[in-house]
């Protein structure tokens, strides 16, 4: 007899279609971990290079993070958290820096939005020029009340030297000299790509006020002495800053001061490689484990067989093993290839989305490609071992007629665990049912996990319960209809190695998309029913700072609110479970009366009119997470990390589709980049006298426009969708197929007793309808299970799944689910006709 590795390449040589099935659920495991893993790395790794600070060899500035800390000793943790809007550092540790050993020079660095008219410009302090490059082409230096152009501002503005203009910052229009012309250095030209010509200087005494922070400056360039290293000058700034809060930057490090981004882009990168990504693994492997031991199944009467002529136990399992040994591997190291190429399109897409900068590249090294390979093969050699662990262990005499028959009883082991998995997702249902916000999300996804993991196990179960139950009216629509039922009772294996796949792409891609719809759904709902205003102002560069006291003025305006839109940071939870919550805010000008006139927030528990200095409103969901209620005070930090402590005033339920946290604008203004409001409220007036401040929409409009945004953000969950979905579906498709060809011996007996191709293609589309009904029934009410509970303490609604959408993924796993049963049916019954 041949040596077990022998056996295992043979077959693997001689009976390749065997393991064309394993090959595949292999192949497309690796490409989802592989490309996962590489995002993950990417993430972990990100760095851009520095542009604006390229000749300042140190940059002090403020961490651009918050943290969350849990646990002590060591099982401390920390969490950190990307800030909203850039942290700045005081401006007054110039000097200290400028006083360090090797310290050449230190300059302030200040970056403000100014408006010039209906043009925006983007300006900087003229201390800058000393490392950015930017030179006088005429005139000179700014001082205090003066400006700086480049030749594309002055030409918009229609200035020259010596002339007078009129420009909007933070602290309201004012008229400046223009001191001089200059031609922006590479430095500012980096820095302000997309607005070449459009650049402006301001004295460095003056800039911070004039951006809304006196006496902060978003960051220290420090240049070096003659013969200086970078360590060295490093060092010694680091030690003249010590305990002021600035952190020392070199290197790459420079790049992610200039590119507050970058944080944000670490974060969405490490959401997908990270948390998706270990979500898609686990899909990914659980799919190829049952493609596995459904392979090894298949060939039980091969393994019976090699019993009964007097192979021993550990015989067989080292042919199952040799057996993954030889295809895993392959079908990893092929899956990676798609899975590199996969990666690098879905960051290029979200780069063309801007939620990753142009700067920053794809990081492909072998650990990701590696790690996949190794999954899969760790995946094949256990799915093989617990498969093939029956055959192995059973006596040779009983091992051929064990072959024969489906065995149906369940194994204790794997019914224990699916009952296990059944009450954990029960469990996660009733807690998802009583959390708000993130709380709710993350109980919801253990949910869909559990109930997967329990069809997974007790899938036998529940096919031969839901054949029993399906059947019935299939065993009067004739003798095909019955035979595909007395088939499916028969072979409950089979149909749950058929069933599971269409249960999983149903449950995650329902899940994934309709949370989206349901939270778009009802934000859209609330903004529609908030926004209460006759006209709504907007303009992409930021309204004109007294936009809302010319709109108060025009004729017939009745109340005119500006809102400065940002986030907060907030923290929830206790204890192990303590993390930093995103919260939209809204920085309202006038009281909360002159902001219930233009927006009804629906306001549960408290008064809007409080609303003022130290005093916010914040939606229920919020509430409900921070554990706060009218009269406590709600810890938050503010956009620049600033701590605040302002008490809750009012309470409200329309936080989704209009702001989380409502404050006055005044508390918000210091703690923004741009201090321009980017909406206005008016009621009452003409829009035509609303003209000049920006664009002009009613409320409708106003509230499609939002709309059309959020579905741009709902472009990551789709992709979600479509990557576990479409896995999904081809593990289906892969898994049909081979239980179809293993069914050769079958149809052949079918067409030797008389049956025509005809009724035997009837019969497996009836199997199909089956398959498919099953499949998507339990799928939806795993994705109902989950979703119910999560959008309850998400938006306090039932979730919203549009009907043709819906339709659509019913007809889809309908239609794999025929196309996979009927073409290798036709291909292996054209072999015998």
């Amino acid at each position: 007899m041949k040596r077990p590795n022998g056996l295992a390449r043979a077959a693997v040589r001689f009976k390749p279609a065997s393991f064309a099935g394993t090959f595949v659920a292999l192949l497309m495991s690796a490409l989802i971990v592989s490309a996962c893993g590489i995002l993950l790395e990417t993430g972990l790794r990100a760095s851009v290079p520095a542009e604006r600070y390229e000749k300042a060899p140190v940059v002090a500035a403020a961490d651009q993070y918050e943290y969350v800390v849990t646990g002590s000793g060591e099982d401390r943790e920390e969490e950190a958290v990307p800030l909203p809007d850039t942290a700045r550092v005081d401006a007054g540790l110039v000097d200290k820096a400028a006083k360090a050993p090797g310290v050449a020079a230190a300059v302030p660095d200040f970056t403000l939005p100014v408006r010039a008219g209906d043009s925006a410009l983007t300006a900087h302090g003229w201390g800058s020029h000393a490392f950015t490059g930017t030179e006088l082409t005429s005139g000179n230096a700014p001082r205090t009340g003066e400006v700086v152009l480049d030749a594309g501002a002055a030409r918009a503005a229609k200035a020259a030297v010596g002339d007078t203009v009129a420009l909007d910052t933070a602290t309201g229009q004012q008229d400046f000299r223009v001191a001089g012309i200059a031609e922006a250095g590479a430095g500012d030209k980096a820095r302000d790509a997309g607005a070449e010509g459009t650049t402006a200087w301001f004295a460095d005494a003056q800039a911070p006020a004039l951006a809304g922070h006196p006496g902060k400056a978003d960051a220290i360039a420090v240049l070096a002495e003659p013969g200086t290293g970078t360590d060295a000058l490093a060092g010694a700034v680091k030690k003249a800053l010590d305990g002021s809060g600035a952190e020392v930057n070199t290197g790459a490090d420079r790049g992610a001061v200039e590119d507050p981004g970058l944080g944000y882009a670490k974060d969405t990168l490490f959401g997908i490689g990270g948390s998706f990504g270990g979500i898609a693994a686990i899909v990914a492997v659980f799919t190829a484990a049952g493609t596995v031991a459904l392979s090894v199944a298949q060939r039980a009467r091969e393994y019976a067989l090699l019993r009964a002529v007097g192979a021993t136990p550990r015989q067989i399992r080292r042919a199952v093993a040799s057996e993954a040994v030889l295809v895993a591997p392959l079908a990893g190291i092929l899956g990676c290839l798609p899975g590199i190429g996969l990666a690098h399109w879905w960051f290029g897409q979200l780069q063309d989305r801007g939620a990753v900068p142009e700067a920053l590249d794809v990081h492909v090294s072998g650990l990701p490609l590696l790690a996949a390979v190794v999954v899969g093969l760790l995946t094949a050699l256990g799915a093989g071992w617990g498969a093939g662990r029956r055959p192995a262990k059973i006596k040779p005499g009983q091992a051929l007629t064990e072959a024969s028959v489906e065995r149906l009883r369940p194994g204790v082991i794997r019914t224990v665990l699916g009952i296990a998995a059944l009450v954990g997702g029960t469990v996660l249902t009733g807690v998802a049912a009583n959390s708000a916000g993130d709380d709710a999300a993350s109980a919801a996804l253990g949910v869909v996990m559990c109930f997967m993991l329990a069809v997974g196990l007790l899938g036998p179960l529940v096919a031969r319960l839901c054949a029993g139950l399906f059947g019935l009216p299939l065993r009067g629509a004739g003798p095909s209809a019955h035979l595909a039922a007395a088939n499916s009772r028969t072979n409950a294996r089979r149909l749950a190695s058929a069933i599971t796949p269409i249960v999983l792409a149903m449950a995650f891609a329902s899940t994934l998309v309709f949370m989206h719809t349901s939270e778009n759904h009802a934000a859209d709902e609330q903004l529609r029913a908030g926004i209460t205003a006759d006209h709504v102002v907007t303009d992409p560069a930021g309204l004109p700072v007294d936009a809302a006291e010319r709109a108060a003025q025009a004729p017939g305006v009745d109340s005119a609110v500006g809102l400065l839109n940002t986030q907060v940071l907030v923290p929830v939870g206790s204890g192990e479970f303590k993390a930093l919550q995103g919260a939209s805010a809204q920085g309202a000008t006038g009281s909360g009366a002159e902001l219930a006139q233009v927006q009804d927030l629906d306001v549960r528990d408290g008064k809007l009119d409080r609303l003022g200095k130290g005093r916010i409103a914040i939606d229920r969901t919020l509430a409900t997470s921070a554990d706060v209620g009218v009269g406590d005070r709600l810890p938050l930090f503010l956009p620049d990390g600033t701590e605040a402590d302002p008490e809750v005033v009012a309470v409200y339920a329309r936080g989704l589709g209009v702001a989380g946290v409502t404050m006055d604008r005044a508390s918000l203004a210091g703690h923004v980049s741009s201090g321009f409001d980017s909406t206005l409220l008016v009621r009452g007036g003409d829009a035509a006298s609303l003209d000049s401040l920006g664009e002009v929409t009613d409320a409708s409009g106003y509230a499609t426009e939002k709309s059309l945004d959020a579905k741009l953000g709902a472009w990551s969950n789709n992709m979600m969708a479509v990557v576990l979905g479409g896995f999904a579906a081809i593990a289906a498709v892969n898994t049909l197929v081979m239980t179809v060809l293993d069914r050769r011996r079958e149809l052949d007996t079918l067409r030797l007793i008389g049956s025509t191709r005809r009724q035997v293609l009837r019969m497996l589309r009836w199997e199909s309808l089956l398959v498919s009904t099953v499949g998507v029934i339990l799928g939806s009410a795993i994705a109902a299970a989950t979703l119910i509970p999560m959008m309850n303490g998400l938006t306090g609604e039932a979730p919203y799944v549009p009907p043709l959408l819906y339709g659509a993924f019913v007809a889809a796993a309908g239609g794999l689910a025929l196309l996979a049963v009927t073409l290798p049916a036709r291909a292996a019954m054209r072999r015998t006709s």
